[in-house]
């Protein structure tokens, strides 16, 4: 039975497959939850999940049963990969899983922009790639490592829980690390990554304090470091770096941030005119004014930089939004409803409120 949901997630070119006891089975098909079929009971999800576990090369679910979540991915040979959380709710057993294809993303096809992929040229410091979860950062990572390794030379170290994408070695070497599976921790795994002569460390996500430091003082010895968070704009993910440490030492990180971040993206999904789904981004590439109004605490200033700074390649979110209506791609209601400052996109497009 699971095979046959997990082909029908495909043909219906859903990104996600739900299974809640509760419900039908339901499928993410561009932003919107499509349910199909019986109403699940507990009794139904336990055995989907003992199942999954099963074609998921007799994974052990001690973990899962005990702690109550478990992430890892699979593959079904031929077909597609897949991104599991298995989790208990209400008592019973349950599975979110992300379909995830064997081939590479095309970042053309996705509307990722040039602006976005300029970072997989540079050579030292931190990227950050941020937005709220399945707003698409781990396809444009995808999208990052795949332009490294086709256009560079290097040692490409990805850390990843789970990995989702997979890549064959050209340009480059690219190790891929998951977590649970190959290290204990990203952490762990980013002290030892210095120690196997990489030139690019992919971070999947910068979860605490300790990841935080460990990714800062990786790109503080002169390597490239990619990350993300969700956050959504340049500020806000500094103000999240910053208040994530203690006071006493939020002064020193404000002061290596300063030095050492190159860039911050952040992105959000719309929905388009069509039924689809398209990327808007911020783009904030790091000057020396940047750079100041890190250090001197004003990164509320980080705005009108951005918006003020078109010629660098920087853009706001809300005018990358206010691109794809003028490009006939998203609908003004849309547009207005996504955009972080509503009266100022209301004001662009000439609607009233």
């Amino acid at each position: 039975m699971l095979k046959q949901i997990l082909h029908t997630g495909m043909a219906r070119k859903a990104s996600d497959i739900l299974i809640i006891a509760g419900l039908p089975v339901s499928y993410k098909i561009n932003g919107v939850i499509m349910r199909d079929g019986q109403r699940l009971l507990p009794a139904d999800t336990a055995a989907l999940a003992e199942e999954l576990y099963r074609m998921a090369g007799d994974r052990d679910m001690t973990r899962l049963l005990e702690e109550g979540d478990d992430d890892f991915s699979f593959a079904l040979p031929g077909l597609c990969r897949f991104r599991v959380n298995a989790l208990k709710q209400r008592g019973s057993l349950g599975l979110v899983i992300r379909v995830v294809s064997f081939q590479l993303p095309d970042r053309k096809a996705l509307g990722i922009p040039d602006g976005v992929m300029s970072f997989a040229a540079y050579n030292r410091g931190l990227v950050l790639y941020t937005g709220p979860a399945g707003s698409g950062k781990t396809t444009t990572l995808a999208c990052i490592v795949d332009e490294i390794n086709s256009t560079r030379n290097a040692h490409v170290i990805t850390i990843e829980d789970p990995i989702e994408y997979l890549h064959q070695h050209r340009q480059s070497v690219v190790t891929q690390r998951e977590l649970n599976t190959d290290t204990r921790s990203y952490d762990a795994a980013l002290r030892a990554a210095l120690r196997e002569a990489p030139d690019i460390i992919l971070v999947g996500e910068m979860r605490d304090t300790k990841t935080i430091r460990a990714a800062v003082t990786a790109a503080e010895t002169g390597h490239l470091v990619i990350s993300t968070l969700h956050t959504i704009g340049a500020s806000n993910t500094i103000d999240r770096i910053l208040d994530s440490f203690p006071p006493q030492q939020q002064d020193q990180i404000r002061m290596q941030l300063a030095m050492v971040l190159e860039g911050v993206v952040s992105q959000r999904l719309l929905p388009t005119l069509d039924g689809r789904q398209v990327p808007a981004f911020e783009i904030m590439k790091v000057n020396s004014a940047v750079r100041s109004m890190i250090r001197e605490s004003r990164c509320h200033q980080l705005d009108n930089t951005i918006a003020q700074s078109a010629g660098e390649g920087m853009i706001t979110l809300d005018q990358s939004i206010l691109n794809l209506v003028q490009s006939g791609q998203v609908a003004p209601a849309d547009a207005v409803r996504f955009a972080t400052n509503p009266d100022w996109m209301r004001k662009r497009l000439g609607v009233s409120g």
